[in-house]
């Protein structure tokens, strides 16, 4: 049963056509997920669904009835609003009368009471009865303490991960029937992400989320919509079987193009013959040729492709920071402690962990920015840092684009390049009548792309990255994937995107659960996990790659803590991972392959089945490889 439609519905941005008669039936039930080019319109939509903006043209339907909640892409509190407050807003009208009785009995806990207080507080009471609030006051109570927020703070005193909590607890209080959510997952870390996902596939009601976290949409997601161009088309399924259709929709959409291209050429130079042309029989292919050429100037190009480069200037010292026993407090909090590792030139190294735990003072540590209580940090030679920062503090509002990119020039160097400052915006995708816009004037996604622009203009062997991802496109965070893979520099990353992680890092930092407690890892988010999770472990370290076992498993096999046994086993266990990594990276690669599902599915699913159990063995044997080491060593 639909819950909302929308039926030939138009909605403009100047001369930007955002919606051009699109429709959508969103049914009750259904999680779908909102994706689209950054500035394609996604957030109008959005906000058009919610009541706060209206369609030029067009029909908007929703059931009668419906409860709608919306949660904006960056909320918006009033800086001294207590949280309670904040969240029970979501109740509506029933939202004044809990938190003055909320207030009330605060104030009359610690002073004297007055006949007036207590006769207000007995009318409250029998109007929360009659309103049936006190299972919202619980539901409030219950949202608050699985969201892990303190019911007196402040809104001024929050993290721009704890705002998007509260958002997301005003939204679900007051069971709405239909989830509307613009990028949740900006600002929350891997816990939070993956509570939201869990709440997200037990929520009985309709969710429209725009996200472009893939890991999230393959988890949540049983239908994709895309806005391409003004119109919206639809895929079922996650987003991964989004991404394989739109490959071949978009091979054929270029077929056809090129096709209609090459035939009004033709019959472009046909009409220019002249006489033959004019001939009565002839009429009809002057008509077709109208007909092309009208279709031709009504066919929208799809937006071309960021093009990003990255100039390293000159490279650093082979090793670029050098941390021995290093404990650092904030106050009389423990941030880091006895904390050692060693970032050499090209490393790309991912740092993880839950928001509030330390992760930027441990980059500001690495850095020479701080100083540490304890131990020592050496850095590098040659290093020029650019560093991303997730809060956009070096975007100046009120500044042009062209001023943030180059203030008081009007060219970029770029490596042996020397570019206009337009030409520049042009390749990030910002028209030349932009150049001289604002930067309040930018959605969250294009303020992120601005960003990028920005550090990508000055030469920088050092990249520091925190949070990247939020409000990307799906085709720039490819490309910045690429990029950064490419990148013979080294990469500092702060990210929840756990897709991305593993696109770009070689290495990971991340914390363990208790105060301070930091350890390093190979490899990405999964590689990190795999071990993380392994049951009993205590300060989990990263498995050394297969070569560096092999070297280390003759050594570990003349200690006396194995039987010979075992001494064989650990030494045999290297090749055996190796082997098994191998074929999980050939099986991965043809089960990606999408022809494999129409021409042989019992093979797919045969693939599919070997490739659980190759991964089954793998974790079994990287366990078994942890617990001979450790016993050996």
């Amino acid at each position: 049963m639909p819950v909302l439609s929308f039926n030939d519905a138009c909605l403009a941005f100047g001369d930007v056509a955002l919606l051009d008669h699109a429709g959508l039936v969103l049914e009750a039930g259904e999680r779908v997920a909102l994706i689209g080019r950054n500035g394609a319109g996604k957030t109008s939509l959005l906000r058009v669904a919610a009541g706060s903006a209206e369609l030029d043209d067009g029909e908007l339907w929703r059931a009668p009835g419906l409860r709608v909640a919306h949660v904006a892409q960056e909320p918006e509190f009033a800086p001294e609003a207590r949280v309670f407050d904040l969240v029970a807003e979501g109740l509506g009208d029933t939202a004044r009368l809990l938190i003055e009785y909320h207030d009330l009995s605060t104030r009359l806990g610690s002073a004297p009471s007055t006949e007036a207080d207590l006769a207000r507080l007995s009318e409250l009471q029998h109007a929360l009865e009659h309103h049936d609030a006190w299972r919202f006051e619980s539901r409030i109570e219950q949202a608050l303490q699985l969201l892990k927020l303190t019911p007196d703070a402040r809104a001024a005193s929050l993290s721009g991960g704890m705002q998007k909590r509260v958002a997301l607890a005003r939204a679900l209080v007051g069971e709405p029937d239909l989830l509307l959510l613009d990028e949740p997952t900006n600002h929350l870390d891997l816990d939070g992400i993956a509570w939201l996902e869990t709440l997200l596939l037990d929520f009985r009601g309709a969710v429209l989320v725009i996200t472009h976290d893939r890991r999230f949409l393959d988890a949540v997601a049983t239908r994709v919509v895309e806005l391409d161009r003004g119109r919206i088309a639809s895929y079922p399924g996650n987003y991964s079987a989004y991404a394989a259709r739109k490959a071949e929709q978009l091979a054929a959409e270029a077929l056809e193009s090129a096709r209609a291209d090459k035939l009004l050429a033709q019959e472009e130079i046909w009409i220019r013959k002249g006489v033959e042309a004019r001939r009565t029989r002839a009429q009809f292919r002057v008509r077709r040729l109208d007909a092309l050429r009208r279709a031709r100037e009504a066919r929208r190009e799809r937006m071309g492709s960021v093009r990003m480069q990255l100039d390293r200037g000159d490279a650093s010292g082979d090793m670029v920071a050098e941390l021995e026993h290093v404990t650092r407090r904030n106050g009389t909090t423990l941030v880091v402690e006895d904390f050692s590792c060693r970032i050499m030139r090209g490393d790309k190294v991912g740092i993880i962990g839950p928001n509030g735990v330390g992760k930027t003072t441990l980059i500001k540590l690495i850095l020479g920015e701080l100083a540490p209580d304890a131990g020592s940090v050496r850095r590098g030679s040659r290093i020029a840092v650019s560093y991303f920062d997730q809060f956009r503090s070096a975007l100046d509002p009120e500044a042009t684009l062209a001023e943030i990119i180059s203030p008081g020039s009007d060219y970029v160097e770029i490596g042996k390049r020397r570019l206009h400052v337009i030409g520049y915006l042009e390749e990030f995708l910002f028209p030349p009548q932009r150049a001289r816009a604002k930067v309040k004037s930018l959605s969250g996604g294009e303020r992120n792309r601005l960003l990028l622009a920005r550090g990508f203009a000055r030469p920088a062997n050092l990249l520091v990255l925190d949070e990247p991802t939020n409000d990307l496109d799906m085709e720039t965070l490819e490309l910045l994937e690429d990029l950064l893979q490419d990148f013979d520099g080294t990469v500092l990353l702060v990210s929840h995107d756990r897709a991305f992680l593993d696109a770009v890092v070689t290495q990971t930092i991340a914390w363990d659960g208790r105060p301070g407690a930091w350890h390093e890892y190979a490899g990405g988010y999964e590689d990190w996990a795999r071990v993380a999770r392994r049951p009993g472990a205590d300060a989990p370290r990263a498995p050394a790659r297969p070569a560096a076992a092999a070297k280390a498993a003759p050594a570990a096999a003349r200690k006396s803590g194995l039987s010979w046994k075992e001494q064989q086993e650990l030494a045999a266990l290297p090749a055996k991972i190796e082997a098994l990594e191998t074929e999980q990276q050939a099986l991965a690669a043809r089960l990606s392959d999408p022809a494999l599902y129409r021409s042989a599915a019992q093979e797919a699913q045969a693939l599919t089945q070997r490739l659980k159990a190759v991964e089954t063995e793998l974790d079994a044997g990287m366990e078994r490889w942890l617990d001979l080491e450790s016993r050996a060593g």
